[in-house]
């Protein structure tokens, strides 16, 4: 595997990286952790004409605390996120996410926002902020503006972003006390991508009863989904509501395949996974 010819270049702000990207329009894509973008360069599947590597601009990384918001810098990188007590007291969603995303040295590497940009559909980033209600801070020549999670990804590997914007933080809203979560997925391999997984957030109450249900899925479709019929069935009903909200995927829900599954089979999986998230929120 060997890239085609390409320039690079380290811009010393975010303003001399989005002019960068706004000089060779498609040309030219921005470099955060690298994890997903250069194997597609070295398999020129990517031919970009310019590498614009984001690593010298500090500001865009950390995680900090603003009321009741946490704010993640998109260069900040997963492993930071796994090992912050903030996420882990704050976002524990995000925390129960850590041991599926690949592996130490990929997670050593890879940042929230570049996971977040690349929007592959079977990543677990993006699901847990459509679950969190993240916004999304896009810097662009025009100055900044917020993208709400749920408006964010658009389909395969595209999301809302545009040509000359860049990705500079995420702020979400931080869990409340008595949230409870479920992570959970399956995969080929211990650290592939999902083939069909779910994370899910709820308020519990007296004898089982959840609140302020939160459902998304990831590995299933185009882009991971929440859908406000899944999350009603689970609040009435609890597990004896999973029936009616697999009735629902299934007739809403375009369940794509892969090399190696039916989309029958990630429905199914879809539903198996969304009883034990259920079961794990109800206990």
């Amino acid at each position: 595997m060997k890239a085609a010819t390409f320039d690079y270049a380290r811009p010393a702000s975010v303003d001399e990286a989005i002019a960068l990207k706004r000089a060779h329009g498609d040309g030219a894509r921005f470099l955060a952790g690298g994890q997903s973008l250069i194997p597609t360069v070295n398999m020129r599947v990517e031919r970009p004409d310019l590498l614009i590597d984001l690593n010298a601009l500090g500001e865009l990384g950390g995680i900090e605390e603003a009321g009741d918001v946490i704010r993640i810098g998109a260069l900040t990188r997963t492993a930071d996120i796994g090992r912050s007590s903030l996420i882990a007291r704050r976002l524990p969603l995000l925390a129960r996410c850590i041991e599926y995303i690949a592996h130490p040295a990929i997670r050593t590497r890879g940042t929230f926002g570049g996971s977040l940009a690349f929007a592959d559909p079977a990543a677990e980033w993006p699901a847990a902020c459509l679950v969190l209600d993240a916004s999304m801070i896009a810097a662009g020549p025009d100055g900044e503006r917020t993208i709400a999670a749920s408006d964010f990804f658009l389909g395969d590997y595209t999301t809302a972003l545009r040509d000359d914007e860049l990705l500079v933080r995420i702020d979400i809203p931080a869990q409340s006390a008595g949230a409870r979560s479920a992570a959970l997925e399956v995969s080929r391999r211990r650290g592939d991508f999902a083939v069909a997984g779910v994370l899910a957030q709820a308020e519990g109450g007296s004898n089982g009863a959840l609140s302020d249900v939160r459902i998304a899925f990831f590995g299933i479709a185009d882009r991971p989904i929440r859908l406000a019929a899944v999350e009603r069935a689970i609040a009435q009903d609890g597990v004896a509501g999973v029936a009616p909200a697999c009735d629902v995927l299934g007739s809403e829900v375009a369940f794509t395949s892969d090399l190696y599954h039916a989309a029958a089979t990630k429905r199914h999986l879809a539903g198996v996974l969304l009883a034990r998230a259920v079961e794990e929120l109800v206990q």
